[in-house]
């Protein structure tokens, strides 16, 4: 049985009683986290999540925090004697997996139940709305016609000045 889970911003394929090397996480040494940020479950059986499975839950054990392995970043422009180097190390978590478990979801049954009288009440609002609809589109038509007219004769007069602008601006290169 394995799953792909989200930790601290990254998946990762887990098993029962594997040791993965995390980012840093704000428990305590000794401490219990739970993950249900669960992708993808495998129980013989593969379960896919949309984006995640409801009621899955990954649980584990922090066993140490430490620091990874240093990495050497180093920058160069050639020719023009720029040379930087620096080194980061990665503050990592140790953690063991101990358990992966999947529950089915309770919630559904529920919200179908509160589902079906808020579809019955919706399609009474919708008739209402449309008729005090109708009056207001076809006022909103005869202001935009109005300024549409303002409009372009604003327009045509600017439109030629920024062209005569332009012409006497451009130097060549």
């Amino acid at each position: 049985m394995y799953a792909i889970v989200e930790i601290a911003g990254q998946q990762f394929k887990v098993a029962k009683d594997q040791k993965v090397f995390v980012h840093r996480l704000q428990e305590k040494e000794g401490s219990k986290v739970s993950f249900d940020n669960v992708l993808l479950l495998d129980d013989g059986k593969i379960t896919l999540g949309a984006p995640a499975i409801k009621g899955a839950v990954v649980t584990a054990k922090v066993l140490s925090h430490l620091k990874g392995d240093k990495v050497i970043v180093f920058k160069k422009k050639r020719r023009k004697g720029f040379r930087v180097k620096n080194g980061h190390r990665q503050f990592l978590t140790e953690i063991q997996i101990e358990g992966i478990s999947a529950k089915a979801p309770v919630k559904k049954t529920v919200e179908k139940k509160a589902a079906k009288p808020a579809d019955e009440k919706k399609p009474a609002v919708k008739k209402v709305t449309a008729k005090k609809a109708a009056p207001k589109a076809a006022e909103s038509k005869k202001e935009v016609k109005a300024t549409k007219k303002v409009v372009t004769k604003k327009t045509a007069t600017k439109t030629v000045a920024k062209k005569t602008v332009a012409k006497k601006e451009s130097p060549k290169k």
